[in-house]
């Protein structure tokens, strides 16, 4: 027969308590965690860290993968944003803020290939490759450098933020994924700001309550920066990572499913600029001319398709067109707006 001794406190009972209190905690702990997989507040290992010191401290970055990169020579005006010529791309990295002067390091361990008096490119090997843009280089090429301990250069004045593409096989890859760039959390939730129909590419807004064969589908998203960037560019937008969409009826009933409009959480989309933004999008502090537009925020217009969709795909009725936004940690947000199609005379 076991003997206990009650000298220390300890008793059968209590023991049952602490492994019960014990087993609630692993509960809650784990409840936490699943949790905090929907609301991006999550940890993600990383892959690497970042160019800047610290390298193992997240910052700010003012530029997010697929960010509309436009320099329009048309005036700034609607007009010129509708119809305007210029340079139209996607952001092939991240705008990693840091003063002007700072050090860059690599990330990855590699071969300098490229080097030139904005940016320089590393070969990791594997297929791996990395940018660094918006730097003085410290080094040429044919250079082995190490990760986190050569210096590759410095930030070039009036740049406030060195740019890093990352590559594999020759295609861009989003810095911010989970494997990649970290530690990196994101606590803001991306936005629709609005929902609109238009007849052709630089046409007017229709009116939602009668629309007729072909359509485009429009909606303008946002994100905000997880963390702050210096007093000109505080509160200006970056991309979220996906843009989705669905037609329901008036009464709730998925008429047309799940349908994806833009992903950008891992490669950049095989389109061109204008197949996955629509005419009125334009960059933070766009360029129009020689107008520079100091401090404004940009316009992020997406095609919920890249073709106009045909109403006539759908019975006459009134119907919801419900968009969400969601970043690369899975935050995210909905809007709706009611639409009717009558397609059918009187």
């Amino acid at each position: 027969m076991t003997t206990y001794t009650h000298t220390s406190g300890i008793t059968p009972r209590s023991i049952v308590w602490a492994a019960l209190a014990l087993s609630a905690l692993v509960l809650s702990l784990s409840l936490g965690a699943a949790r905090a997989l929907g609301t991006g507040e999550r940890s993600v290992t990383a892959g690497y860290q970042w160019p800047v010191k610290p390298f193992d401290r997240q910052h700010p970055v003012r530029g997010s993968f697929a960010d509309p990169r436009t320099v329009f020579k048309a005036s700034a005006t609607l007009h010129g944003a509708l119809t305007g010529q210029g340079t139209f791309s996607l952001h092939r990295g991240i705008d990693i803020v840091a003063p002007d002067g700072t050090l860059v390091y690599p990330v990855a361990s590699g071969t300098v290939t490229y080097v030139n008096a904005h940016w320089l490119k590393v070969d990791s090997g594997g297929g791996r490759v990395f940018e660094y843009w918006h730097i003085h280089a410290m080094v040429s090429v044919g250079a082995h450098v190490e990760a986190y301990r050569t210096i590759l250069g410095h930030i070039l004045r009036g740049s406030g933020h060195v740019h890093l593409t990352e590559l594999e096989n020759d295609r861009a890859v989003n810095p911010l994924a989970a494997g990649h760039i970290g530690p990196y959390a994101d606590h803001t939730t991306p936005r629709v700001t609005s929902i609109s129909f238009r007849g052709t590419e630089t046409g007017r807004d229709q009116l939602p309550n009668m629309l007729r064969g072909r359509v485009l589908l429009v909606a303008a998203a946002e994100d905000q920066p997880t963390m702050d960037a210096p007093a000109e560019w505080r509160g200006l937008p970056v991309t979220p990572a996906l843009i989705t969409w669905q037609i329901r009826s008036w009464n709730g009933r998925v008429v047309l499913g799940r349908q994806v409009a833009a992903d950008f959480r891992g490669n950049l989309p095989d389109r061109s600029f204008w197949q996955v933004y629509a005419r009125g999008t334009y960059q933070n502090m766009a360029v129009f001319g020689h107008h520079y537009s100091w401090g404004q925020p940009g316009s992020y217009l997406f095609k919920l398709s890249p073709t106009a969709f045909d109403t006539r795909t759908i019975r006459d009725g009134a119907y919801d067109l419900v968009v969400t936004a969601t970043d690369i940690r899975g935050n995210s947000s909905s809007l709706r707006r009611r639409f009717t199609i009558a397609n059918r005379r009187g």
